[in-house]
């Protein structure tokens, strides 16, 4: 049997070397080179690339997916928006000269460490990420079989199992944080203008597909929801009114929805909880506007007679001190705002004496 050997400089005796791991290292090696040169002999246009992601946008079936919308904070309008990670998997294949890796550097009996690299062959700019699997699920009821590990209570008072995951729950969890790092970093390869473009166009694709047939768009929407588990007396509670007819806005947020959710983003009890919040904020709202409004509404109390500025006897030397009834007029007339009535009919009976003919 042949053997591969080298020498050893530092020794006076022959290093056996290890096949495999050679033979691994150098497909390795040549993989990696492959890669960076077919990227140098063929570089991406970017005109290309925007071309190919308007056209995956002008789909209506990759537009209603596109686009994810996150329920976190008691504003609704103020809810995080963004390219889903279906968007981003088209653009990083639409992208081309880019790679994405994943390695295990951890594994125990508790959790797992995955690394997720994306690559630009062309601008060789790495990004990785590091992502921790918990190998535990949370239920809120626990099955003959399933190994509890602990218990805790969450907001509603409700007890919530943690248990030890099954290699099928590990591995979803896995591919979904998987996915979510790949969203992230692949997106830092892609200029935003681009980005920000295709939204518009996801947006746009989205109106004309509802204006269409409004009631398809609907049933489409909730059979979708109704795949994840949620229901239509759900969705018509979260809407706040029936479903007859929904407006093209609640369709698009319907839709943005229902990505966070399909792609592990959030579930629906976070949705109702974000809901609940909002609610409460909006109705603390009006009612501060109502008692502003009441208050406003009230009539407004009776101004109180001015403090005098001048004295009876002041006025009574001024009108004693005129040279002519109109001038002694002028000082009545003053003094009818800042008088008591009282002293201003006093006023008005001397000026009578006076001056009346």
């Amino acid at each position: 049997m042949n053997q591969l050997v080298t020498r050893n400089e530092f020794a006076n005796d022959l290093a056996v070397a290890d096949t495999a791991s050679t033979a691994v290292a150098a497909q390795a090696k040549a993989l990696v080179e492959a890669r960076y040169i077919m990227a140098i002999r063929r570089p991406r246009d970017m005109d290309v690339v925007r071309e190919r992601m308007l056209k995956e946008c002008c789909r209506p079936s990759f537009a209603a997916v596109a686009r994810y919308c996150k329920p976190i904070g008691k504003d609704r309008s103020k809810w995080p928006t963004g390219p889903s990670i279906r968007f981003a998997e088209a653009a990083v294949r639409n992208m081309t000269n880019i790679t994405v890796e994943t390695m295990t550097v951890y594994d125990d009996r508790e959790k797992r460490i995955v690394r997720v690299t994306v690559t630009d062959l062309e601008a060789n700019v790495p990004y990785s990420q590091d992502i921790t699997i918990a190998k535990t699920i949370e239920r809120r009821q626990n099955k003959e079989g399933d190994t509890v590990i602990a218990t805790r209570t969450n907001s509603y008072g409700d007890t919530l199992y943690i248990l030890e995951g099954t290699d099928d729950d590990i591995i979803n969890k896995q591919q979904a944080l998987i996915s979510k790092a790949v969203r992230t970093l692949g997106l830092r390869l892609i200029p935003g203008d681009i980005v920000d473009e295709c939204m518009d166009q996801v947006i746009v694709t989205q109106r004309n597909t509802d204006a269409e047939d409004p009631d398809a768009a609907k049933r489409k929407l909730f059979d979708a929801f109704g795949s994840l588990g949620v229901r239509a007396e759900q969705l018509k509670e979260y809407l706040g009114h029936g479903a007859e007819s929904l407006s093209p806005k609640e369709l698009a947020d319907l839709r943005a929805l229902y990505a966070a959710i399909r792609d592990g983003e959030a579930n629906w009890r976070d949705v109702m909880d974000a809901k609940a919040e909002s609610d409460k904020k909006a109705t603390s709202a009006e009612a501060v506007k109502d008692v502003l409004k009441k208050a406003g509404s009230k009539p407004k109390p009776a101004e109180q007679p001015a403090t005098p500025t001048r004295t009876l006897a002041e006025y009574t030397d001024d009108i004693d001190g005129a040279t002519s009834a109109e001038t002694a007029g002028l000082v009545l007339d003053e003094a009818r705002g800042v008088l008591s009535a009282e002293d201003f009919a006093e006023l008005q009976r001397l000026y009578d004496l006076a001056w009346k003919v």
